[in-house]
């Protein structure tokens, strides 16, 4: 008789790789444009972690995206033209039948990551930020990032180029026409293991 309380690593392996193996498709179609950007969310956030990101061409705007469920939840739409970011991190925690389990993946550790027109609907974001040719309070229907552009009439800030040092997101979605990660390493954690 199998121990009560203890891990069946075969099993959860079984279980996990073949999820973690489709999400990877999933992601990869999307960033190379074969999967449409606009998507329902799922009913919790994940977290986002870099080390430094510098990019050219950066707005700001309010949104809302949906659940499932139908809720409509306000974000603050980040866009990003184009940047190169370093020590990344992606953290979600996964509820499974042998508990919680947190999918990570990083990259930028030996060489950056590279994204073009990116956009982050983020619940919350902390960051030491350095952003050159500021402009508050533009409409947001006129931005120069197109994907993150908001409803005419709404508050909206650009800045040519933008240094984030250690950012912290809290986010619901992230979309892009591009992201190459040359050193992606994804990996599967029972238990709460987020990136901060």
């Amino acid at each position: 008789m199998a121990e009560q309380g203890r891990v069946r690593w075969k099993r959860f392996a079984l279980i996990f790789t073949p999820v973690v193996a489709m999400a990877s498709l999933l992601v990869g179609a999307t960033a190379q444009g074969a999967i449409g950007a606009s998507f329902v969310v799922a009913g919790s956030t994940f977290k986002l972690f870099a080390g430094e990101l510098r990019a050219q061409g950066f707005t700001l705007a309010e949104g809302v995206v949906h659940d499932i469920k139908g809720r409509t939840i306000p974000v603050i739409v980040t866009g990003i033209g184009r940047a190169q970011v370093t020590d990344l991190c992606q953290s979600a925690v996964v509820k499974s039948p042998l508990g919680a389990v947190t999918v990570t993946i990083t990259g930028g550790l030996e060489a950056p990551v590279t994204v073009e027109n990116m956009v982050i609907d983020t619940a919350v974001a902390r960051a030491d930020a350095t952003i050159n040719d500021l402009e508050l309070g533009r409409d947001a229907s006129t931005l120069d990032v197109p994907a993150a552009r908001g409803p005419a009439g709404t508050f909206g800030a650009q800045g040519r180029t933008v240094t984030l040092r250690d950012v912290r997101l809290t986010a619901w979605a992230v979309t892009a026409a591009t992201f190459r990660l040359p050193d992606l390493k994804l990996s599967l954690r029972a238990g709460e293991h987020e990136c901060f």
